[in-house]
């Protein structure tokens, strides 16, 4: 059985690599668990200097699987701060806390957590044919592993607001316009630089790079992820979240009332 997360360990860094590809990466807990372990085990090994984080398939990730964990059921709607708490805010935390430069090579779509996964890291490349999409209104939820603290940071309010709001998709190259990501690169070159830039951070001067994440790092960010899992606790026991997902699963246009 292929690892959910294969790591690729290099001279010098490694290399892990979201491994659902007939999901387009879609995260469900064992996958995010396993991330968590990868992160920890990179920061154990004293050869590892940093880390690139990438996507195989044609997505980096589509964000949290709608599975029997997520889905409103008879037993009552699901406890999605719980969910966010205990793993996609931890990945967005580790990541930031990892003495170590992260780097994420966006393969494809990143969308709802996978968007926030890959804002989370410290230099962003992201293919041409890559998207950033805020899918979370879709379904009738709130963005959270700390998108509301990434993208006003990142965009401005203005445009944080609206693509929170309206869902819409944002190509690779308008997010380097925007100072959403670094670089916007050729697909069939992403890698390729990619690999060459973590390589290139993997010989640096690694504590001065731990401080300068450390330097860049603010208690705001824990703050905020605890206000998003809160309000996302909310919007997973509303009506309008069932419909999103009914909808979704059904490949139709959903029909928000507005309820609670």
């Amino acid at each position: 059985m292929e690892p959910l997360v294969r790591v690729e360990v290099r001279d010098g860094w490694r290399k892990l690599v979201l491994n659902r590809p007939d999901k387009l990466n879609a995260v469900n807990e064992e996958m995010l668990a396993t991330l968590l372990a990868a992160l920890d085990a990179a920061e154990a090994d004293p050869a590892c200097r940093a880390v690139l984080l990438t996507g195989t398939g044609r997505g980096f990730c589509s964000g949290q699987e709608l599975g029997p964990t997520v889905i409103p059921g008879p037993e009552g709607p699901p406890d999605l701060q719980r969910l966010a708490s205990t793993y996609h805010h931890r990945v967005v935390q580790r990541v930031r806390a990892l003495p170590l430069p992260v780097v994420c090579a966006v393969n494809g779509i990143a969308a709802g957590a996978g968007a926030s996964f890959a804002l989370a890291c410290d230099i962003v490349l992201a293919a041409r044919g890559a998207q950033f999409i805020q899918a979370f209104v879709r379904i009738g939820l709130v963005p959270d592993s700390g998108a509301s603290f990434f993208l006003p940071r990142l965009v401005g309010e203005a445009r944080a607001r609206a693509l929170a709001m309206l869902g819409e998709a944002v190509s690779a190259e308008q997010a380097e316009a925007w100072g959403m990501i670094w670089k916007c690169i050729d697909d069939a070159a992403l890698m390729e630089q990619a690999e060459a830039l973590t390589a290139r951070l993997a010989v640096g001067p690694t504590l001065a790079l731990a401080a300068m994440k450390r330097l860049f790092s603010t208690d705001a960010l824990a703050t905020q992820l605890e206000l998003e899992a809160e309000q996302q606790g909310i919007a997973g026991r509303s009506a309008d979240f069932a419909e999103g997902v009914q909808a979704f699963l059904a490949k139709r246009k959903p029909s928000f009332n507005g309820r609670g």
